[in-house]
């Protein structure tokens, strides 16, 4: 069977009653303004004609593609929402998201799929955090595509041109305070190493929380993954204290920890009082509810997809700041609630 014929702008131009010049530009951004009315036209004769840009052929002609691409651990809970968010913000930027999953934070995944990017010359790249480090990073980013990282702290500007970051120490550092306000005299950080930096960041906030108390208190980090959490639990309110508060990692771990509390009937939030990190849908589901930081999503998005448009040249930089963080905001639920 013979292959159909692909269409081409010329046919493209007749049918829309422009020039073939007016067909480039408008189909390969090109740049040069076209009214509504003519893009309309255009875009109409092209889908009518089932007319396919040859976005790789145009991109080596004007030496890009008006791809971006995108690298995250994976593609459920917060990584899934902000890749949508991602792809939204790109897609009102006049560009195509091209996202990969480096299967948690997997090394050897994360440098085949920057790999993969770099040979489809995408404009730029998008990637939370990089499990494989700065000096592989730096190996293979050298061909000028910039990078913005999401949650990438401390990075150097010959790797990344910038990072947005989430306030997560900042969220546990009040999480410190609220809880010792809320009448706590023991608290307690559960943590997640897998997620080392991330981990790192809380546990951060957490620390200078405490320092910044006006009286000593009671204190101690726990590794979820080596927790027995009924027994450690059983051991919690057995202790002299008469309110512990825990701050924990996300809300996965928060979740652990609640029904473990429920099965054995730790009252919350008389006994025990508790704040997670992402607002997921357990959160607000859970009984009793987890009181936790929710994530402006969307200023994130917007704000990593500005920082590539203002290295391509798109739009003007209104900070000098490299590293942008953006604030959690705290959504009371009723394991805080007095």
């Amino acid at each position: 069977m013979s292959r159909p014929k692909q269409v081409t702008i010329v046919e493209v131009a007749a049918a829309a009653g422009v020039s073939i010049a007016t067909v480039s530009n408008v189909l390969n951004r090109g740049g040069i303004r076209s009214s509504k009315e003519t893009i309309r036209k255009v875009e109409l004769a092209a889908e009518q004609l089932g007319y396919r840009r040859n976005t790789m052929a145009a991109g080596l002609s004007r030496n890009k593609t008006f791809e971006i691409g995108l690298i995250v651990p994976g593609l459920t809970s917060y990584y899934g929402r902000l890749a949508e968010y991602l792809q939204l913000e790109a897609h009102h930027a006049g560009y195509h998201l091209s996202v990969f999953s480096s299967g948690g934070f997997d090394p050897t995944i994360e440098r085949r799929n920057l790999e993969v990017l770099l040979q489809r010359r995408v404009d730029g790249l998008i990637c939370h955090g990089l499990a494989m480090g700065k000096d592989s990073t730096r190996a293979i980013v050298n061909s000028g595509t910039p990078l913005v990282l999401i949650n990438g702290w401390g990075w150097p500007e010959d790797i990344a041109v910038g990072a947005v970051n989430l306030g997560f120490a900042e969220a546990c550092r009040q999480s410190t305070k609220l809880l010792v306000d809320r009448g706590c005299d023991e608290l307690i950080y559960a943590g997640s190493k897998i997620s080392n930096v991330i981990d790192e960041q809380r546990r951060n906030g957490f620390h200078l929380g405490l320092q910044q108390l006006s009286v000593e208190i009671s204190h101690r980090i726990v590794e979820m993954k080596e927790l027995d959490v009924d027994a450690f639990l059983q051991e919690v309110v057995a202790g002299p204290t008469q309110r512990t508060g825990i701050v924990a990692f996300d809300d996965h771990v928060a979740l652990k920890l609640l029904s473990a509390a429920n099965r054995q009937k730790i009252d919350f939030p008389n006994r025990l009082q508790m704040i997670g990190i992402n607002n997921d849908y357990m959160a607000m589901q859970s009984y009793p509810g987890i009181s936790s930081w929710d994530i402006p999503y969307e200023l994130q998005a917007q704000m990593a997809i500005h920082k590539l448009l203002h290295k391509f040249g798109h739009t003007v930089e209104a900070s000098e700041e490299r590293e942008f963080e953006v604030p959690l905001i705290f959504i009371e639920r009723e394991t805080t609630r007095i």
